[in-house]
């Protein structure tokens, strides 16, 4: 096993799953942790909703992804907070009402394009052949800015998740750390579905978070563990696609999930 494992790292685009996987894992812990105490964790389904629509826009025209899918989603993502703090929509709601409208678009968009369903299809589900220099160098950038600004914002984000009117009160921007979320949110979606796919990426979010409250005894602990587990499941994940030539999202996902089970087991059998 070691000698195939070896093997594999042998080709560049196992090394750069691996590396983007890992640095995507790692921001989807880190802000997984506050979007489910803040009820918003599914706000990453309804981007990967939104992104469908930016890909089939940017195949549509021949155009990158990447920079089609950013602004679009990033602008999606403060749209959903906007809904839900100016108009009294509840986040649920928002989330409904943008994807639903963005999957309606993006199924008229490619009804009337041709020529790139194979395209479509791994962007949806995820592939690690498609994962370039550009996704490895903007992956850095978010993983390194991800982490310097929830570190630098620690107090104030833990006071805002667990309290926001008491936050207010203290003098905290509420309203500036929900933006900064949910933009990070966002730019994490957009790199991460080339990992697993717009119909898997709210699940790196989400099943790290709720595999580490199941061992953690405090929030410190609740983000390094979900860290922890979200880059392994992205490493058995990739692996395991290779070796058994399955899709890499599907796999990683359900390695989250059974850690999750096996977590869950756990904490039951000590209750």
């Amino acid at each position: 096993m070691l000698n195939e494992i070896l093997n594999a790292l042998q080709y560049t685009f196992v090394i750069r799953a691996l590396l983007v996987g890992s640095l995507i894992a790692l921001s989807a812990a880190f802000l997984g942790v506050y979007l489910v105490i803040l009820r918003q964790s599914m706000i990453g389904d309804g981007l990967a909703h939104v992104s469908f629509l930016t890909i089939a826009i940017a195949l549509l025209l021949n155009q990158s992804t990447i920079l089609v899918s950013l602004p679009i989603v990033i602008a999606a993502s403060i749209g959903i907070m906007h809904l839900d703090e100016q108009y009294e929509i509840n986040n649920d709601s928002a989330i409904g009402l943008i994807s639903s409208v963005a999957v309606a678009l993006a199924i008229l968009i490619t009804s009337v394009g041709s020529g790139f369903s194979v395209d479509l299809y791994s962007y949806l589900f995820g592939s690690i052949l498609v994962i370039n220099d550009i996704d490895m160098y903007l992956s850095i950038a978010l993983a390194i800015s991800v982490v310097f600004l929830i570190v630098i914002n620690y107090n104030s984000l833990l006071i805002m998740a667990f309290d926001q009117e008491y936050a207010q009160v203290i003098g905290i921007n509420v309203k500036a750390m929900k933006y900064l979320i949910a933009t990070l949110t966002a730019i994490t979606v957009v790199l991460g579905i080339r990992v697993v796919g717009t119909m898997l990426i709210s699940a790196m979010i989400l099943f790290p978070t709720i595999s580490a409250m199941q061992i953690s005894k405090n929030f410190k602990e609740v983000i390094k563990y979900a860290s922890i587990i979200s880059i392994i499941s992205i490493i058995i994940g990739v692996f395991g696609s290779y070796f058994l030539d399955i899709p890499t999202g599907s796999t990683i996902v359900l390695v989250n999930a059974i850690a999750f089970i096996g977590f869950l087991i756990r904490k039951q059998a000590y209750v």
